[in-house]
């Protein structure tokens, strides 16, 4: 019986190189994920108004709130730009985790990855 020969070069030696090149992606990609986790990114809303520090893990470490915007009688106005300081800094984290992220794999589409 003749031997059946993988098609595209798919062979032994191949797949094992490629299986090295994945695994050190991987590596790359969780000592990566390690350090933007750390990372503090700060995000503004209402021109300044709010200031809202998150980490690429998606926690948020602090928030500053101008006084000049605290009106009681306008709760709803400081809730909402709470709300889209919070929203903006959780974009910001995402978008920094998926750039760096996107580096290392060249953009492959890998959903649930990170």
């Amino acid at each position: 019986m003749a031997k059946r020969r993988m098609p595209g070069g798919m062979g032994g030696g191949n797949m094992n190189n490629m299986m090295k090149q994945v695994q050190k992606m991987q590596k790359q990609m969780e000592e990566t994920q390690s350090e933007l986790e750390k990372k503090v990114l700060e995000t503004t809303a209402g021109g300044g108004a709010i200031t809202v520090k998150i980490t690429g893990k998606k926690e948020i470490v602090g928030m500053e709130i101008k006084p000049e915007v605290v009106d009681p009688d306008d709760i709803e106005m400081l809730e909402d730009l709470i709300t889209a300081a919070v929203n903006e800094a959780i974009r910001s984290a995402e978008d920094m985790m998926a750039s760096e992220m996107g580096k290392i794999t060249g953009n492959l589409n890998m959903p649930g990855l990170f």
